[in-house]
């Protein structure tokens, strides 16, 4: 079983607020495909980051969460290149973690 984690950026690469029908897409989409979905959307997560040298990057997240049975790498990279698409991104981060329930 993996733990699949979507960061999704609160801001496109202007600082410009994304709409939240973005958000809500994507959730219905999620809880359609995988059958459920948990999402940290209280408080945002900060990233930062080091872009040409010593420019400092940040960034407010979101963090959606869906559990599956098996990885499908080549779906996942085809949804992360949507959604940097929709969110007006140049990366997105999605990372799977294997996971064991106890």
């Amino acid at each position: 079983m993996y733990l699949i984690q979507l960061l999704l950026p609160l801001y496109d690469n202007d600082q410009q607020a994304l709409p939240k029908s973005s958000f809500r897409a994507v959730r219905d989409e999620l809880i359609e495909r995988f059958g459920g979905l948990t999402t940290y959307s209280r408080v945002p997560a900060s990233g930062y980051w080091l872009e040409e040298g010593d420019n400092a990057v940040h960034d407010d997240s979101v963090v959606y969460e869906v559990m599956v049975n098996d990885l499908d790498r080549g779906w996942w990279a085809d949804y992360r290149a949507e959604l940097e698409r929709r969110f007006r991104q140049e990366s997105l981060v999605i990372r799977a973690h294997a996971l064991t329930l106890l």
